[in-house]
């Protein structure tokens, strides 16, 4: 009887040693359930990641602190001894010394100085354009050579020198509105190839200087210039002209002659009250016309328009004054 309990306990031990790596294995196996509740608020067909929504999916303020990029760099080891060069002419002979280097001549720099400053730092350069605007300048600011355009306006300028804008052979605008300039130089602006347009209005202006053939628009309103102001003629040569806005002066007359190419002339609020009949027209060419010159202001003048008949013969239309 004891040898068949003895098989008896063993085969019983054996079959539990072999049920517990099988219930291990099972579940090894065994797959975890998904819980489909947490899908349940999900809209996966209206569900769109845009730019505009993108931040609120992924929070990237703090996308740097979760990364450390300090293993990745390179580590660079410092030598002290630089490689032999393989040309050995190339080593430094013992006791000599490298030569000195040639001075270089001074550069004329493209930022000159005005009371006591570059113009760049006391004005807004952007390309080839100087803003000064506001800027409380007593005087014209020594500009780039290579200015184009200025902008000078609201300031404390009194007066414009001959050597102002001198050298600038690029410059085509000049705005100084609303300075306090009363005296400008002959020649200011005489000897500027590229000039078109001349602002000046809202000054102390009692004479105009001579102005460069190539002006296209002169903007001197506003200001205190007489009749005795202006150069017998100054206008004639200026075959380029076509804005002469002159308004707000203290004219006593038409400035004659005008330039075939104007097209708008401004001359309301002065003292102007007479004009001759060749004012605009050739009074001896009954065939000429000026078909360019459209608009012509003389309002707010005492002249009483209506007593020059024969002198607008020529024109596309009738000045805009006082007939009556």
């Amino acid at each position: 009887m004891r040898p068949l309990a003895w098989v008896g306990i063993t085969s019983l031990c054996l079959g539990a040693a072999w049920a517990v790596p099988a219930k291990e294995g099972s579940r090894k196996v065994e797959k975890p359930k998904v819980d489909l509740a947490l899908y349940e608020n999900l809209d996966l067909d209206n569900y769109d990641l845009t730019l505009d929504s993108y931040g609120d999916v992924v929070d990237l303020s703090n996308y740097e602190e979760l990364y450390d990029y300090g293993d990745i760099a390179p580590k660079i080891e410092v030598g002290t001894l630089a490689p032999r060069p393989k040309d050995p002419k190339a080593l430094p002979k013992v006791g000599t010394t490298a030569p000195a280097p040639k001075p270089q001549p001074l550069s004329s720099s493209p930022i000159r100085h005005a009371q006591g400053l570059p113009s760049c730092l006391l004005c807004l350069c952007i390309g080839t354009s100087v803003y000064c605007d506001d800027a409380d300048l007593e005087r014209i600011p020594l500009l780039p050579p290579d200015t184009t355009y200025l902008y000078a306006r609201f300031n404390r300028i009194s007066a414009i020198r001959a050597g102002d804008f001198m050298g600038l052979k690029k410059l085509k605008r000049i705005d100084l509105t609303s300075n306090s300039i009363a005296w400008a130089d002959a020649d200011a602006f005489r000897l500027l190839p590229s000039l078109q347009e001349l602002i000046l209005p809202e000054n102390r202006l009692t004479a105009l200087p001579e102005l460069p053939r190539s002006i296209v628009r002169l903007d001197a309103r506003l200001n205190r210039i007489p009749s005795t102001g202006l150069q017998p003629e100054a206008f004639r040569d200026l075959k380029q002209l076509q804005f002469l806005h002159l308004s707000d002066n203290q004219l006593d007359y038409v400035p004659t002659p005008l330039p075939e190419s104007l097209r708008s002339l401004h001359l309301q609020n002065n003292n102007i009250q007479t004009m001759h009949k060749d004012t605009f027209c050739d009074s001896q060419d009954h065939s000429h016309i000026r078909r360019a010159l459209e608009d012509i202001r003389l309002d707010g003048n005492p002249i009483n328009l209506s007593l020059f008949p024969n002198a607008y013969f020529c024109l596309p239309r009738l000045p805009m004054g006082r007939f009556a």
